[in-house]
């Protein structure tokens, strides 16, 4: 297996890992707050990678840093990229609590589409085609998180939406990040740093309540371990192999396993009109890579 194709299926783990991950988010909302969520399923990430980070550097496979330069990039790294984690996270938890799972998988991955249009911010121009995804990704979430045939977005959704902005800069981040320093030990750090973001809202907001901790400690250890330290690794991993491009799509399959999962554990269903939204945004994501991902459609 080549370095390209093991970085495409890390990424694929990664939508299936995460997909799941919306399901063990809505349980764990019954009995903490999201500031708390969002702080402890960093923690645990970052405390579940130190093994990791050890091993290798025992064993030589990581990029040790050897000057106090290569250590600050290391450190700034993980914290740029652990501050736009926690405030992603926290947006899509809040949000989570006023919309379903299949929804907030969706609308999350709209940062397929997104992260195209920033990169217009560092020089790219970006075709017609594009900018049809851009529409046809407006056009499927007014269907999918307008029911009243209002403009107005509904509040969980708008949440997620502001989320999906701030994913879409961390894969832009990670891209830039990951040139620089050892993945591993950036994914590391910045669960730590996310961790260290969300405490103090945590405190002064929440209530932090041993008994409402144990009820939620296995959606923790899902997120924490599985969804965070093994999802954002694989995720760091595989965009250092995979084409942005590539690599967003692949990610964009976390929709289509969210609606899976909130079926099957939740019974959560959507609507027709709902169903129509998913299958327009789908398209738009899909479409908006293959536009990207040509030669003749992007041009630095």
């Amino acid at each position: 297996m080549n370095r390209k194709t093991r970085g495409e299926l890390f990424l694929l783990i990664t939508a299936i890992i995460w997909g799941c991950a919306f399901v063990a988010q809505s349980v764990a909302m019954d009995s903490i707050g999201a500031w708390t969520f969002t702080c402890l399923r960093s923690l645990i990430a970052g405390v579940a990678l130190l093994p990791l980070v050890f091993w290798r550097r025992k064993n030589g496979k990581s990029a040790k840093p050897k000057t106090k330069e290569q250590n600050f990039t290391l450190v700034k790294s993980g914290f740029y990229c652990g501050t736009i984690l926690a405030l992603a996270s926290i947006f899509q938890q809040k949000g989570i609590m006023y919309t379903t799972v299949g929804k907030c998988g969706f609308i999350t991955s709209l940062y397929v589409v997104i992260v195209p249009v920033l990169e217009t911010l560092r020089g790219k121009k970006f075709s017609k085609k594009l900018w049809l995804s851009v529409v046809m990704a407006i056009g499927g979430l007014y269907f999918l998180s307008i029911s009243d045939n209002s403009l107005r977005l509904q509040y969980g959704d708008l949440l997620v939406l502001i989320a999906s902005f701030l994913f879409a800069l961390h894969i832009l981040v990670i891209d830039s990040c990951t040139k620089k320093v050892d993945p591993i030990e950036m994914s590391c750090l910045q669960f730590f740093f996310a961790g260290i973001v969300c405490t103090i809202p945590m405190f002064m907001t929440e209530t932090v309540n041993i008994s409402a901790l144990k009820s939620a400690i296995l959606p923790l250890l899902y997120v924490g371990v599985f969804s965070s330290g093994i999802g954002y690794t694989l995720q760091i991993l595989g965009q250092k192999d995979a084409d942005p491009s590539i690599a967003s799509m692949l990610l964009s399959l976390e929709s289509v396993f969210s609606a899976l999962a909130g079926y099957i554990f939740l019974s959560q269903k959507l609507s027709p009109r709902e169903l129509f939204g998913c299958v327009i945004m789908f398209i738009a994501i899909i479409y908006a890579q293959k536009a990207e991902s040509g030669k003749v459609t992007i041009e630095e």
